[in-house]
């Protein structure tokens, strides 16, 4: 049997983010994932100004704009009654923002992490927590994908395994908070005419949007209630994209170059959560604890805020207040995605729901810089 200080389920951004970290600090770190290294998988790709702020600090972000990653320079809103271009000022060392495919920027991370020191094994799959006599978790049992057993010892178990984080179902991690609304989803990449920014677009009870990628292509998505999304996308996923992205976003609709290649991607909703954070010998991060509708497109930003959060706990031994410090950053972010991904609102109230976004975006700003000094510091010492 192997044994680590840490291991963590899941080489995602949230996992890979803390195991590099850790690794930073000394810490004998395993990272498995059942995928393989670069795996895509479904995500808005948007990074806000938070995430862009971790990925400088810790000295990836050339990395990502090496992979042709365009620089988002602003952000544009539409709504009925017109436009709003909001410019991405230089702040905290951040002049633009970026949204790279994840099959750029998930091995960028858990290239990091490797190359701070931790052991990374893919085509691990976790299947049960190992205990001791006294219910602690010290570890996990799997097979690798020849079949053959795993068995990891560890002093800290991190789930970051996504929204469906078996780590949390097996450790039994209470749902704190639940969503009320459940949106869905679709997007493919268009070989469209990008005006340089982000768009979002607010109408007829329902979101569209672009995100500028890799590849000289253009993330568009369309988000709607669920039975609007099953009325219109369930026969013919490609016609009823496109008749929503019309009906919410005539502009972008009449930019795009082309008609997708095939059937747009689709997330079907699900309903936001924040999960108990940790427990005796085990922790949660990214996804696995906290969740919210993709609409707002914060979640890999927040999932590299909780890294840096979660690992200064464990270095610092001060698990216990994780979670508040998660909770207390993460509850105006829940809460008015929450709000928007419902789709009840008329133009004045989703105009008032994105200013309780920017102010609930700038509070995390205050705190990851405040955190990362923190962090900075730990790291220094000899």
């Amino acid at each position: 049997m192997d044994h680590y200080d840490v291991v963590i389920v899941g080489a995602r951004p949230a996992g890979a983010a803390t195991g590099m970290l850790l690794a930073r600090a000394g810490l004998r770190v395993l990272i498995v994932d059942r995928s393989r290294r670069g795996a895509d998988t479904l995500s808005t790709h948007a990074l806000m100004r938070g995430g862009v702020l971790q990925l400088s600090r810790w000295g990836l972000l050339g990395a990502v704009t090496a992979a042709g990653t365009p620089p988002v320079r602003h952000a544009t809103f539409h709504t009925e009654s017109g436009s709003t271009m909001v410019p991405i000022k230089s702040a905290h060392g951040v002049d633009a923002l970026y949204a790279p495919r994840r099959t750029v920027l998930d091995p960028i991370i858990a290239d990091a992490a490797a190359g701070a020191g931790a052991t990374l094994r893919y085509g691990v799959t976790a299947k049960a927590l190992r205990r001791d006599d006294r219910g602690r978790v010290i570890g996990i049992v799997g097979h690798d994908r020849d079949g053959s057993p795993v068995t990891i010892g560890a002093r800290h178990t991190i789930g970051a395994d996504g929204m469906g984080s078996r780590v949390a179902h097996w450790t039994g991690a209470a749902t704190d908070r639940q969503g009320a609304t459940l949106g869905t989803t679709a997007y493919c990449y268009l070989d469209a005419e990008s005006s340089g920014g982000y768009e979002w677009f607010f109408r007829n009870h329902a979101a569209a949007g672009a995100i500028p990628t890799n590849d000289g292509q253009t993330c568009v998505f369309v988000a709607t209630p669920q039975p609007r999304f099953r009325r219109e996308l369930i026969h013919d996923p490609v016609a009823g994209f496109r008749r929503l992205l019309t009906a919410t976003a005539p502009e972008l609709a009449d930019r795009l170059a082309g008609a997708p290649s095939g059937p747009p991607r689709r997330f079907p909703g699900r309903h936001g959560h924040l999960r108990r954070a940790s427990g005796p010998g085990w922790a949660l991060v990214g996804d696995a604890g906290y969740f919210k509708d993709p609409i707002t497109a914060h979640g890999i930003t927040d999932a590299l805020r909780d890294a840096e959060l979660l690992a200064r706990a464990i270095i610092t031994d001060t698990l216990p207040g994780y979670q508040a410090t998660r909770d207390r950053l993460s509850l105006p972010l829940f809460t008015v995605t929450d709000a928007i991904a419902g789709y009840a609102w008329d133009e004045e109230e989703v105009t008032t729901l994105l200013k309780q976004l920017s102010a609930a975006m700038a509070e995390e700003i205050e705190a990851i810089l405040a955190g990362s000094r923190c962090t900075d510091e730990t790291h220094s010492r000899p």
